[in-house]
Formats: structure tokens, C-alpha cells, sequence
């Protein structure tokens, strides 16, 4: 009946988790397409140093080594939750146990010490985020669902990390008994004393009854955890390989030329002739919804971690004004949310939807012109994530294709297009060739 109890258990998780990620992926795709190619070898370093290395967090050493903890006990944990699949699946006890002899005691010993090590660092950033007020986590976009999310996720550590001591430390002074089913596997590092200290009075019947809460606690908290997942900013666990991988390789602050523009201009120049049945109808420039976006900015948005490095390494958010790239790529991630939602109620065709908002609604002008394109939040992301580039798009868009901008800088782009100079000039910018 246990194993039959753990399969249904385990199919609903997957089954409502699976939902999850193709929302995730329905909506990355809202965006247009993107070939994205490059050296492979650079590709594979920025997965292996920047994702699986976690090199760029080192950069802030203190909540980086915090953060090793979690992520290297996260990694390591899967092994024993491996065994926790296959005993639940077939009513086995520590299956591994028997064939890995005394490496399955280094190993959950191993396992344990890194928990320890997890515990005090999700303490730690639980202390970071609500008592000592890190300037980073009290920005206005980390308000109401953010906040909880990230304590939330917590919370659920600890969970995970109590269940796994419930269930080894009860296990342990069962072996010491002698009793059926519970086999020796060797003294772990931390449950051989943990165990007896907290457990060794009460009798059998209680120690299997916390054994067996500790086993399906963690497993029910890793099962919340997986459902949760794609609701929350903790996707960029999974999401910050593929997006390393993808992450353009160009110099930054690189951006891409529009041929429109470069065609209309060597018309003007007289480089080209105009071709005859051409349409008179302007392009859209730039991107003003995450339709114009490509799907790689929107895959950006997806694996943003909220640890607001980019908004904290940002001058303009520096010296007061508005501007938070960690806004900007929630922002495009909520209208994302947004969309999708619409869509997939409606059914409606991405290439007919219409709702009458767009990223302007979420990401103010204001915002926009603070930026000075120095590409400080570049630099800081730890996943390679490009804010810049989403500010730049939204930019083109305004002054292309909206035909605004801030009042200071019209006065030059009139000057460049009725005088080529960027100054307003009487004369011709060539005119002092003449004679």
C-alpha cells in the first residue's frame, strides 16, 4: 500500500510540475525567433564556470560561500534522494546500503555534513533578507510575492534539511536496537550523535513513526518544491544552464544594426536607389511587448535569480533614479505571465492577440532614459543575463517608432536628420569643401 501511495504521489507531482515547465516554455516562445550560434567551446566554458561553477557569484565572496552551501548540498542530496525514489517504489529500506558498504556511510556522512553546512547558510540569508535589511533585498519591486517566494524557498530548505536528520537519526538508534528492517549501515557524521541525543529515550514504535515522518517529509517537500518551481524565481536552478549556453557572445554593449535604417540612410546619401514598388509603410522598430522581444531576452527574464547584483551595480539606481534592471526583467517576466495566461484561456493565435498593453505599461520612460548604457548590470549578473539590451530595444521603439524621447533629445536627432550634424547648423555639414 506504501508503494502504491508513492507512485500515485509522485505520477500527480510530476504530472502538475509538467504543467508548470511547458507554461514556462509556451511563454519563453512568445518571443520572436533568435538564431543564436558561436564558438561552442565558449559556450561550454560560460556552462561549466558561470553555471556549474558558480564563478561570477565570487565576486560578493561572503553571500557567495552562503550560497556554495546550499547549491553544492542541493546537487550532492540527489543520491539519497535517488534512494528515497527506488525504496518508495519497492518498499525497499536503504537499498543502496547493502552493495556500497562502507562508501554509503562516507557518502550519507558526506550528505549530512553538507546539510549542516545548508542549514546555517539558509539561516544566514534568511537574516540577510528580514532582519539585517540588505539595501539590494529592500527595493520596491522585491515587495509582496517576491519577498515571500524567497522566504518561501527558505523555509523549504530547512524543511528538506529536518526530514532527512528526523529520518537518519530515528534510523540510527533503530539499528543500535537490532530491530527488523532497519540494518546497519555504519556511524554517520552527524545522526550517529544527533540520533540517540535527540531520540534514543522514546521507544520503537515512536522511532519508526519519526523515521518514517522524517522519509516522507523530505520526499513530500522535494515533490512541493518541484511543483513550485516553475512559479518561482528558484527556476534559475535549472534555467541558468540553457541560458549561459545561449548567452551572446558579442562584445558587450554590442547592438545589432537594423538594415532598414542602414538602407534608408544610404539612400539619403545617395549610395542606393530606392526600389521601384517598395513599400511606403515604416517597420516596427525596436520592441515595445514580449512579441517584438526575441525569446532569448524572455529566457532571460525566466532565469533571473531577483538577487538584485545588476540593480546594486547600477549608477543610475546609485544616484537615485529610478531605473532597477532587476525591475526591468521582472517586469518582461509578469507581462510574459501576463500573456500567456491570456492566450492560453482564449486559445487565441499569438500573431492576433491584442489586450491594448504593452512592456510600456510596466517599464516607464522615465526608466529608460536613466539607463547610460555602461552595462554595469551586464557585468553583475551571475547567470549572463542582458537587461541592456531589453532597455536598448525599448528605446529604439520609442524614438523610431513612437517618434518621442525626452524633449532634450529631439532637438539632436532632427538636427542629424535635416542637417547630418548634430548640431542645429545654417549650412550644410559638407559646405566647407566647397571652393
Amino acid at each position: 500500500m506504501s508503494s502504491i501511495v508513492f507512485v500515485l504521489v509522485a505520477l500527480t507531482a510530476f504530472a502538475w510540475a509538467g504543467k508548470g515547465f511547458l507554461r514556462v516554455w509556451n511563454n519563453v516562445h512568445l518571443g520572436k525567433k533568435e538564431t543564436i550560434d558561436g564558438d561552442r567551446s565558449a559556450r561550454w566554458n560560460n556552462v561549466l564556470l558561470v553555471a556549474l561553477g558558480q564563478k561570477k557569484m565570487f565576486k560578493n565572496w561572503i553571500p557567495a560561500v552562503l550560497h556554495l552551501f546550499i547549491y553544492v548540498a542541493f546537487v550532492i542530496t540527489q543520491v539519497e534522494l535517488l534512494e528515497i525514489f527506488v525504496d518508495g517504489i519497492f518498499g525497499t529500506h536503504r537499498f543502496f546500503a547493502p552493495m556500497l558498504g562502507g562508501f554509503y556511510t562516507f557518502a550519507i556522512s558526506f550528505i549530512e555534513i553538507l546539510s549542516v553546512l545548508a542549514f546555517v547558510a539558509t539561516i544566514a540569508f534568511l537574516m540577510r533578507r528580514n532582519v539585517l535589511n540588505v539595501p539590494r533585498f529592500q527595493k520596491p519591486e522585491l515587495k509582496g510575492f517576491p519577498a515571500r517566494d524567497a522566504n518561501t524557498i527558505l523555509l523549504l530548505e530547512i524543511t528538506l534539511i529536518v526530514g532527512i536528520f528526523c529520518m537518519n537519526g530515528a534510523d540510527k538508534v533503530l539499528q543500535t536496537r537490532g530491530v527488523e528492517h532497519f540494518h546497519p549501515t555504519g556511524a554517520f557524521a552527524v545522526s550517529a550523535w544527533l540520533g540517540p541525543t535527540l531520540f534514543g529515550s522514546l521507544g520503537d514504535n515512536a522511532l519508526m513513526f519519526i523515521e518514517r515522518f522524517g522519509w516522507w517529509l523530505h520526499i513530500l517537500t522535494v515533490f512541493g518544491f518541484l511543483v513550485y518551481l516553475p512559479y518561482s524565481k528558484h527556476l534559475h536552478i535549472l534555467l541558468a544552464f540553457p541560458n549561459t549556453w545561449y548567452a551572446r557572445l558579442k562584445p558587450k554593449g554590442q547592438m545589432e544594426n537594423m538594415p532598414e535604417i542602414q538602407k534608408e540612410v544610404r539612400i539619403m546619401m545617395g549610395l542606393e536607389q530606392p526600389e521601384a514598388g517598395a513599400s511606403s509603410d515604416l517597420p516596427e522598430f525596436g520592441a515595445n511587448d514580449v512579441f517584438s522581444l526575441s525569446w532569448k531576452n524572455i529566457l532571460d527574464a525566466y532565469s533571473c535569480t531577483e538577487c538584485g547584483r545588476c540593480t546594486a551595480a547600477c549608477p543610475a539606481n546609485l544616484t537615485g533614479k529610478k531605473l532597477s534592471p532587476r525591475k526591468v526583467m521582472m517586469d518582461v517576466r509578469d507581462r510574459a505571465e501576463e500573456v500567456g495566461a491570456a492566450l492560453a484561456a482564449s486559445k487565441e493565435n499569438k500573431a492576433d492577440y491584442q489586450d491594448g498593453k504593452s512592456l510600456f505599461d510596466r517599464i516607464t520612460p522615465e526608466e529608460l532614459h536613466a539607463c547610460t548604457t555602461c552595462n554595469a548590470c551586464v557585468e553583475a549578473c551571475p547567470v549572463l543575463i542582458n537587461p541592456l539590451d531589453i532597455i536598448l530595444q525599448m528605446r529604439r521603439h520609442e524614438i523610431l517608432t513612437q517618434s518621442a524621447g525626452p524633449a532634450e533629445w529631439l532637438p539632436m536627432f532632427n538636427a542629424i536628420e535635416n542637417a547630418g550634424a548634430a548640431w542645429a547648423m545654417s549650412t550644410e555639414r559638407d559646405a566647407w569643401k566647397e571652393g
